[in-house]
Parts: C-alpha cells; structure tokens; sequence
C-alpha cells in the first residue's frame, strides 16, 4: 500500500493527541498541526477558567478543523480538570463500586458526560478499568471500581452506556491493567509479575462488550505476555491479545509518552514511532511543550520515509481515528444539552459512607486534622480538604489540613493537642499504609487522644478499624463524612 505523501501526512498527523498552553488563544504551532491533521488535543487545568472561556477554546479549535478530537481526563472523585468550569460533583469508582447501584453510576457518569458535551468536548479519558489488587499500589487504589472483576464490569458497563449516551466518546484504561503493579508508572516502568491466567482481562472484555470506541495502554511490562517492553510498546499486548483475542476494533490511544516509565527508557520520540508499530492509533503528548509533540512527529515520518514504520499501520490507525471522530467530533449544540442530575454525586457519596459499626455520634466544635499525600503531579486537586467541608456546616469547627509529609511532625502533633484540649478531635487519614508519616501522626494523636473520631479518605487498611470510611477525597466524600461529623446523617 503506498500512499501519496500529503495523505500519508495527513494520517500520521491524525495519530497524535497534543497538550497545550494557553485558555483563549491557540498557539501557531498548534494550528500548524491541526492544519496537517492532527487528530486531537487533550485539554488540562491550565486550559480552564471557566465554563464560557473553555466553550469559546473548543468552539476556535474545531474552527480550524472539524474533525479535531477535543479530550480531557474526568474520571470524577477529585480526578478531572473542570472544577473552575462547575464540573458536577461526583465520587470516585471506589465509592460507586461500594454503593453497588449501577443505576447510580449511570447518573454520575451522565452528569460528567453531559457536562463535557455543554462545553464542547468530545472524548472523555474515563473509566478507569483497572482493579486495585496490590495494597502498595499508589496510582490505582480508589480511582477503581474495586477489586472484584464481576462488579467491576458491572459498573464500567453501567458509565460506557451513560457517556455514549451524550454522544461523548469513552475510553477505558490502562489496557492489560495498571492495578497489579507496585509501581506509579508516571514516575518509573512498573511490571506486573503475574502468569496470565491472573491477569486482569475481565473488565476490558466487558468494556468491549460494551462498545466502548476507546481503550487506553498502560506502561506496565507484562512478563507473562511480552517480558521486553510495556504494554504501550509491545505488538504481542496490543496486537495479539488485544486485537486478536479479545476482537477490539476501536481507537488504541497510548497513555501520555512523557511519563517517566517510557521518556525515561526509550524517549517520547521513540515512544511514538514504537507505539504506533506496535499497534497503537493515537499517541498522547500531554506537556504543553509542543516541541515535544514536533518530536513526535517527526520521529514518526522518519521511520515513514526509511521503511521502519510501516505505511500499512499508520493508515489503518488513522482510519480507525477518522471513524472516530465522525462519529463523535462534532458535539452536540451546548444549548440543546439535557441537564443532569446534579445531586447524583452526593447521593452516591453519602449512601458509600460506612463505619466498622454505627458511624459515631455529632462532634460539635470539632478540632479536625486532616492528613493526605501531596496531590499527584499529573492528576488534578482542587484543593478539596475536609475541615473546609466540615466548617461550611459547623462553623464552630477549626483545624488544619496536612498535604505532604510536614517538617516537624511532633510540632503537628503538638499543636493538634493544645488546639483540641477542649474540644473532640477527628484524625483523617488517606492511604497511610502508603505514607508511614500519616501512620506516625496518626499514633501519637490517638495515645493521647484515644476518644478521637477516626476517619479513613483512601482505601480500607489495617489501622483502619473503626474508623468512618469514605473511600474517596472527591469533595463529596468529604461532604459526606462532614454531614457525619456535623450530625446531619
């Protein structure tokens, strides 16, 4: 198959995803790329400020080519990059897994979708569908819905029909499953050393099932599928299995190529050319520095022009790309979108809330130290913290929140004690399996404080016990467990 040399532009400029900066104006690199075929963008907290200013930015980008693709990562539970634009308020999967009413998830995941299509955004990079099966796993935990791949499907099954449903395109991720590594592959390559026969294949089958146009790769290596290179990288994981075993005939989009598990390794320019040999559609760009998209690109029409990358694949994937986009590019007039449940979110939240018995009774006046990991460098914080929650409804309660191991954690502790001498003391804790600071502070407040009221923001884990568990820092998690503190449940 040859083709002329302005289509076979064309189409490996269709197999790129690119970042950007900037909220009102598009740069004139971009639009270079967009003019050449670029297949899409992917848009991030930088990009936002509010709802008006993102409609005007995706307005002017299909502007200069309809077909364009415009995505952003809205997971939901504190994981998306909307909330200047009012992004409905939602829990994570781990708490809708918890609920368990797929008839709830579906709302959720409409409101999210209903949202995107109001401000003209097409592909959602959500769900995730990974299940968490290592408690030293840091990147999966509560973005999952579970641990359990019967529910787990349930639920993905549930938000694919949802998002489809607003004519927005889904995409379920990481593809084989990012959830059995002890690694974030964000900072280094992570593997998952477990035979085949305990892989987590369920839950991207029934996304298939489900009709799901979109699924996304991890940068995980899979020795029991191809011991030499990730999942993103490997033609046996995206060839073989994925398009051969499991019948997948949608867009194979890469996890962005800057993360450390393949820049570190192989080098985004590599990275592209590999993926998309491997079998990729789209490889994602997500850092706003467009000369690493150029490089990308670039590193792509080498191996085009000396025979390394064959024409065959790139065309094929930028078919599947253009099949995309028009079922998907053009978005639904934001005038004409249906409202959304806008209380789904905090009814989901609320109904996830569990205690290891009856929750505790009101703590009035609280003294509320809460403690969580520093927000993750690629997922967005709206600076969501629990005593925030608490005042809104018990203006009397005072505290501090703690993001980050501190530098003197005894002065914490310290002053934790002497502002909440009167008063009760609620410690939050989020995944301190993880952060043994949390664990260390969390000790010496509850030897002097044992009537503490414990609460739990992550994933259930020893130390854990008795405490009231809201299994997301999304910020109706922390609505909900407030409305617990507060009396109001």
């Amino acid at each position: 198959m040859t083709l002329p040399s302005h289509a076979l532009d064309e189409a490996a400029h269709r197999c790129l995803v690119a970042g950007f900066d900037g909220t009102t104006t598009v740069p004139d690199t971009l639009k270079r790329l967009v003019d050449r075929g670029l297949g899409g963008v992917i848009l991030f907290t930088r990009n936002v400020r509010d709802a008006d200013q993102v409609r005007e930015l995706t307005a002017a980008l299909r502007a200069l080519r309809p077909d364009l693709l415009v995505a952003i990562d809205n997971e939901g539970g504190g994981i998306g990059h909307l909330a200047g634009a009012g992004a409905p308020e939602v829990p994570g999967s781990w708490a809708l897994g918890v609920v368990d009413d797929p008839a709830l998830t579906t709302a959720c995941a409409d409101a999210l979708a209903g949202h995107l299509a109001s401000l003209g955004i097409t592909v959602s990079y959500a769900p995730v569908a990974d299940l968490q099966r290592r408690p030293e796993n840091p990147i999966v935990r509560t973005r999952a819905f579970g641990a359990d791949p019967e529910p787990a499907s349930r639920h993905l099954r549930a938000w694919i029909a949802a998002t489809e449903a607003r004519s927005i395109a889904s995409c379920a991720k990481h593809f084989p499953g990012h959830g059995g590594t002890v690694t974030d592959s964000h900072h280094e390559l992570a593997v998952d050393p477990r035979p085949y026969a305990d892989l987590d294949l369920a839950p991207f089958r029934a996304a298939i099932s489900a009709g799901v146009p979109m699924l996304m790769s991890a940068h995980v290596v899979f020795p029991a599928l191809d011991p030499d290179r990730p999942a993103t990288l490997s033609p046996r994981i995206l060839g073989d299995l994925l398009r051969g075993e499991l019948g997948f005939d949608g867009v194979l989009v890469s996890d962005a190529l800057e993360m450390k598990a393949i820049a570190d390794r192989y080098g985004e320019a590599a990275g592209a050319r590999l993926a998309l040999a491997a079998g990729a559609d789209q490889v994602i760009v997500a850092v706003p520095d467009l000369g690493t998209t150029l490089a990308c690109r670039d590193a792509v029409l080498d191996a085009l022009a000396s025979g390394e990358l064959a024409e065959e694949r790139v065309a094929q994937a930028a078919a599947r790309v253009l099949r995309l986009a028009e079922r998907y590019a053009v978005p639904t007039a934001p005038d004409v979108v249906a409202r959304w449940d806008d209380g789904a979110g905090l009814e989901a939240a609320r109904r996830a809330v569990r205690g290891g018995g009856p929750l505790p009774p009101p703590v009035p006046g609280a003294h509320v130290v809460d403690l969580f990991p520093p927000p993750h460098p690629a997922l967005n914080w709206g600076g969501e913290d629990l005593l925030t929650e608490l005042r809104a409804l018990d203006p009397t309660a005072t505290g501090t929140a703690v993001a980050g191991e501190p530098g003197d954690t005894d002065a914490v502790v310290a002053e934790a004690l002497r502002a909440a001498e009167e008063r009760p003391l609620v410690v939050a804790v989020c995944d301190a399996g993880l952060h043994p600071w949390q664990r260390r502070l969390r000790t010496a407040l509850l030897a002097a404080r044992p009537d503490a009221v414990r609460v739990s923001t992550g994933l259930p884990e020893p130390g854990d016990e008795g405490a009231v568990h809201a299994y997301g820092r999304g910020r109706v998690n922390l609505r909900a467990v407030a409305e617990v503190l507060a009396g109001l449940r």
